[in-house]
């Protein structure tokens, strides 16, 4: 089993400071988000070697990048990980094949693990090989600039905000190949982002910035759902569910998601997928409405029986924020405070959430 990530990192820059200690999964996609000036990209700078702490510890899979107490640091360039910006920088004078051999060179033969064929295919631009980079798209540049850094074999792949310099729809048609990577390459991934339909999409753990300090980090679900924290109060506050596809209705065109555990469903308008394939559900607090009582007639279609866990003030002064558990899967219920008290809403009390509309991610 990989032993992870340990980052601890202490900069001081000017009149900010830096001041993080994350142990971070060994796999999957880790999102530090946060907002402009909080400290993102410096942790990412300090990972890569190229931003050096005034003290810190950095250690990969159990062997040490950094400790200043000791004096090690080794150097980027001998670092195993592979690093995309914003930008995808690509040589102009190179084609687009050109491009990926130069990120092979870095890495001897007999210890490659990615080859320019599978890294072409994951990133579906094997067709734009011969291409000249004037010549591409924006998120066709940062498709290659993608293949380009895992075709050094990186044990740890890093990605500054890939997607911030795209408009929406170049966006859209780079998301489903980051998924790719996620689902089909066992290297971490570091991926800085302040956009939250990124995160929600992408992300198996978060890391919350703010002011150079991490508030939290933890498993997505479980930290998007915590009311202690400013995600959870946002207009978009939702939790990110991992479901599993079950029965197509055919004839009404619903899909079936069961909740981990399995006791729970909620369904969806969706075409069929296959049976037992994971899916990311999206559910948005304002979707979420509550009732003391089920509804014997109802247009609303998910209905689940809740436990309320808490409830804390919303930022709009006439509403509240509720969390609340469903076999252990948490969600959030952004009500009224009026609704709160008509109710008689209490910690520990059983109601029925009723599920307004559900997102499916991937």
């Amino acid at each position: 089993m990989a032993e992870g990530i340990h980052a601890r990192f202490r900069v001081e820059q000017g009149g900010f400071v830096l001041d993080v200690d994350l142990r971070l999964p060994g796999r999957g996609v880790t999102a530090i988000f946060g907002h402009s000036g909080s400290g993102k990209t410096t942790v990412l700078r300090c990972v890569a070697g190229l931003v050096k702490p005034a003290s810190g510890r950095l250690s990969v899979d159990g062997e040490i990048w950094l400790d200043t107490e000791t004096g090690l640091s080794i150097p980027t360039h001998k670092r195993p990980l592979g690093y995309v910006f914003q930008e995808a920088s690509l040589f102009p004078h190179l084609t687009v094949a050109g491009n990926l051999r130069y990120g092979m060179k870095r890495v001897a033969p007999a210890t490659r693990r990615v080859d320019l064929s599978q890294a072409a295919d994951l990133l579906g631009i094997g067709h734009l090989l011969e291409r000249m980079p004037a010549g591409l798209s924006g998120g066709e540049k940062q498709r290659v600039g993608i293949a380009r850094a895992l075709l050094t074999s990186p044990r740890l792949l890093l990605l500054d905000e890939p997607l911030a310099s795209l408009d929406q729809k170049r966006k859209l048609e780079i998301l489903p190949y980051l998924e790719r990577l996620h689902d089909e390459l066992d290297i971490p991934v570091l991926y800085i982002s302040h956009a939250p339909e990124e995160v929600e999409r992408l992300a198996d753990h978060l890391v919350l910035l703010d002011n150079g300090r991490a508030v939290a980090s933890g498993p997505i679900g479980e930290t998007l759902a915590r009311l202690d924290l400013p995600v959870a109060m946002a207009d978009d506050a939702s939790v990110v569910i991992e479901g599993t596809v079950g029965a197509h209705d055919a004839h009404y065109g619903l899909l079936s998601l069961a909740l981990p555990g399995g006791r729970a469903t909620l369904c969806a308008a969706h075409g069929p997928l296959p049976e037992g394939k994971a899916m990311r559900i999206v559910v948005r607090a304002r979707d979420v409405s509550l009732a003391a009582n089920a509804a014997e007639d109802t247009s609303i279609l998910n209905v689940l029986l809740a436990t309320v866990v808490e409830i804390e003030a919303a930022v709009d002064p006439a509403q509240v924020m509720v969390r609340l558990d469903i076999d252990g899967t948490p969600m959030l219920s952004r009500i009224t405070r009026y609704s709160r008290d008509h109710l008689r809403l209490s910690v520990g009390m059983r109601v029925w959430a009723q599920v307004k509309a559900v997102s499916l991610l991937a």
